[in-house]
């Protein structure tokens, strides 16, 4: 099947929602890695901005598919929560809600294009794997060491 059975508004409408969660993540690492204090300061800094340029590249890949079904790429940014709870287990726990909101999003995307473009389907497959993958990494950091029962 090619892109003509593809409801296109349908599939740039979600697009948008990915590039305004992603940019949002964006700003989300970036705000938490300025407000981690303490002993384990470095590592988790250098952890949530290497997550703030992730983000960034998500919403670029989500822009490109955006305008390359010609669509219009959205200046929105996602829903952005200020709780001012800056423990590093609450920062997680923000995340770890803010990466399970834009999976659901993607998951949307791959049911739209399931069996009606290749090109779509592997992307929304790609970025499901990914998110996964640090919903797992996120989940890990939160357990209390020494145990195996996952916090999600």
């Amino acid at each position: 099947m090619g892109t003509a059975t593809l409801d296109t508004d349908q599939v740039v409408k979600t697009l948008n929602r990915i590039l305004e969660l992603e940019l949002a993540g964006v700003v989300r690492y970036t705000h938490y890695s300025l407000m981690v204090f303490g002993y384990s300061r470095i590592p988790i800094v250098s952890w949530l901005r290497d997550q703030a340029g992730e983000s960034l590249a998500h919403a670029q890949q989500a822009g490109e598919r955006i305008t390359l079904l010609g669509g219009h790429p959205s200046l929105g940014i996602g829903p952005l929560l200020e709780t001012h709870k800056h423990d590093i287990g609450d920062i997680l726990r923000e995340s770890l809600e803010h990466e399970r909101r834009s999976l659901g999003v993607y998951r949307e995307l791959l049911a739209q294009v399931e069996g009606r473009s290749v090109m779509l389907e592997e992307y929304a497959r790609t970025m499901i794997h990914d998110e996964e993958i640090h919903l797992g990494e996120v989940d890990k950091m939160l357990r209390r060491p020494g145990t195996l029962d996952t916090v999600q």
